[in-house]
C-alpha cells in the first residue's frame, strides 16, 4: 500500500504540471488573439506544427528517462533538474515584447515550441514515475485518482485566479497582467514540482539483465497492440476536450453574451472535474473499468450534444451543462491513466522487455497531438466562421461557435468509445500478467 502522504506528493506533481496545460488550453489562445495580436488561424497552425517537434523529443524522452540511472532512480531526477526552467520559460510564453505582426509570430513560435520542449522534459517522466510507485491494479486507479484531484485543484486554481490576477497586477494592462501572474504561479508550480520529488520513491525495475537499444524499443513498442489502441485513444479524447475548453471563453464572452461570468463558468467547471476525479477510484472498484471507461465517454458526448440545444438565455441550464460534462469526462481520466500502467505491464509479458518511459512517452505524444489538432481546429474554426476579436459577432459566427463549442468536441468522446471496445485488459486479464511477472526472475 502507498501512503496517503505519497499519493499527495505525487498529485502534487500534476499540479505543478496544471499550472501550464490548464493556462495553455483555457487562456493560451485567447491571449494569442485578443491581448498579443497573433491572427487565431495562425495559431492553430502554429499549436500543429510545434508537434512535429514531438514526434522527436516525446519518445527520445521516454528512452532517455528508460536508460537514466540515478541515486534517486530513472524518473524522479527530471523533476529536480527542470523544475527552474519550466517556470522561467513558463513566463516567457506569456510575454508580450513589442514586436512587428511577423515578429510577434516569431516570438510567439519560439516560446511556445520552448515551453513544449521543457513540458516533455518533465512531464514525461513525472507520468512514467506514477507507472513505477505501484504494482497493485487497484491501488494505481487510487494514485492516478489523488492525482488527477490535485491536477484539477491546480486546474482550479488557473481557471479562478488567472482573470481576477491579471487585472489585479496588471493595473488595467493585461499583457502585463498575464505576465506577472503566470510568474507568481510558476514559483508555486517550481515548489510543487521538488515537493513531488522529495515524496515519492520509485518501487518498479526493469529486470536486472535488460539491455535493448532505441530502435529495439521501438520495435517493442509497436508490438504492443493495446499501447496502440490506448494512443488512438489519446487522440480523439484530447482533440475533443481541448476544442471544447479554448472555446469556453469564447461561449460565455460572445454566445452567452457574459464577459463578466468567464471566471465563474470555467471554475464551476473545474469543481465538476475535479469531483469526477475524486469518483474514479470507488467507481473502479465496483465495475469493470474498461466498460465503465465506454460508457463515461458516451455519456459525455450525448452531453455535448445537448448542450447544442441551450438557448443563449438559459444560462443556468447552460453552466450546468458544462459541469456535468466536466463531472463524466474527468471521472474517465484516472481510468485511462492506470491503463497506461496496465499496458506497460502487458509489454513486459508479450516481449520480455520493459520500457516504461518508452511507452508513456508515446501516449503522451498522442495526448499532446490530441491537444494540437483540438487547440488547431479551435483556430480554424474560429478564422472560419468569420471571428474578429473584441466586436459583436454574426449570427453566423455565434452559431459557429456553439457548433464548436458543443457538437463537435462529442465526435472525439464517440470515437474513444468505439476505439476502446479493442482494448482487453481488464481486471482479470492484468491479475493474470501480474501471476506471470512475479514468477519471472529479476
Amino acid at each position: 500500500m502507498i501512503s496517503i502522504k505519497e499519493k499527495i506528493a505525487y498529485g502534487l506533481g500534476d499540479t505543478a504540471s496544471n499550472i501550464v496545460f490548464q493556462t495553455v488550453m483555457l487562456f493560451l489562445t485567447f491571449f494569442y488573439t485578443d491581448i498579443f495580436g497573433i491572427s487565431p488561424a495562425f495559431v492553430g497552425t502554429m499549436f500543429l506544427a510545434v508537434r512535429l517537434i514531438d514526434a522527436i523529443t516525446d519518445p527520445l524522452m521516454g528512452a532517455l528517462a528508460d536508460r537514466t540511472n540515478t541515486k534517486w532512480g530513472k524518473f524522479r531526477p527530471y523533476l529536480l533538474w527542470f523544475a527552474l526552467p519550466f517556470g522561467f520559460i513558463s513566463v516567457l510564453a506569456f510575454t508580450t515584447p513589442d514586436l512587428t505582426e511577423e515578429g510577434k509570430m516569431i516570438y510567439a513560435f519560439v516560446t511556445y515550441t520552448a515551453l513544449m520542449m521543457v513540458y516533455t522534459a518533465i512531464n514525461i517522466p513525472y507520468c512514467a514515475l506514477g507507472g513505477v510507485l505501484t504494482a497493485d491494479p487497484k491501488e494505481r486507479v487510487s494514485v492516478q485518482s489523488y492525482r488527477f484531484v490535485f491536477a484539477m485543484l491546480g486546474g482550479l486554481m488557473v481557471s479562478g485566479l488567472t482573470l481576477p490576477l491579471v487585472d489585479f497586477l496588471g493595473n488595467g494592462d493585461q499583457a502585463k497582467g498575464y505576465q506577472l501572474t503566470i510568474a507568481a504561479m510558476s514559483i508555486l508550480g517550481v515548489a510543487m514540482f521538488l515537493a513531488c520529488f522529495w515524496g515519492t520513491k520509485e518501487r518498479l525495475h526493469p529486470p536486472k539483465d535488460q539491455q535493448s537499444s532505441f530502435k529495439q524499443d521501438v520495435k517493442f513498442l509497436v508490438k504492443n497492440d493495446q499501447w496502440r489502441i490506448l494512443s488512438i485513444a489519446a487522440i480523439c479524447l484530447l482533440s475533443g476536450m481541448v476544442l471544447k475548453t479554448s472555446l469556453a471563453i469564447y461561449y460565455v464572452k460572445y454566445f452567452l453574451n457574459m464577459p463578466d461570468s468567464i471566471t465563474l463558468f470555467i471554475t464551476l467547471g473545474m469543481i465538476g472535474n475535479i469531483f469526477g476525479c475524486v469518483l474514479a477510484e470507488p467507481l473502479a472498484k465496483k465495475v469493470c473499468k474498461v466498460k465503465a471507461y465506454i460508457t463515461l465517454q458516451l455519456i459525455a458526448a450525448a452531453l455535448c450534444i445537448a448542450s447544442y440545444f441551450v438557448s443563449a438565455d438559459q444560462t443556468v441550464l447552460a453552466f450546468a451543462m458544462f459541469i456535468l460534462w466536466g463531472f463524466t469526462f474527468n471521472m474517465a481520466t484516472p481510468l485511462l491513466w492506470a491503463k497506461m500502467a496496465d499496458a506497460v505491464d502487458y509489454g513486459q509479458y508479450k516481449t520480455g522487455i520493459r520500457i516504461t518511459g518508452m511507452i508513456y512517452s508515446s501516449i503522451i505524444f498522442f495526448i499532446k497531438l490530441g491537444v494540437a489538432i483540438g487547440g488547431a481546429a479551435a483556430g480554424w474554426l474560429l478564422s472560419g466562421y468569420g471571428y474578429e476579436a473584441d466586436i459583436a459577432q454574426t449570427p453566423y459566427t455565434l452559431n459557429g461557435i456553439l457548433l464548436s463549442f458543443t457538437v463537435y468536441p462529442a465526435i472525439g468522446s464517440i470515437l474513444v468509445a468505439i476505439v476502446m471496445r479493442w482494448y482487453i485488459l481488464d481486471t482479470a486479464k492484468v491479475d493474470q500478467i501480474h501471476a506471470h511477472l512475479n514468477q519471472q526472475p529479476g
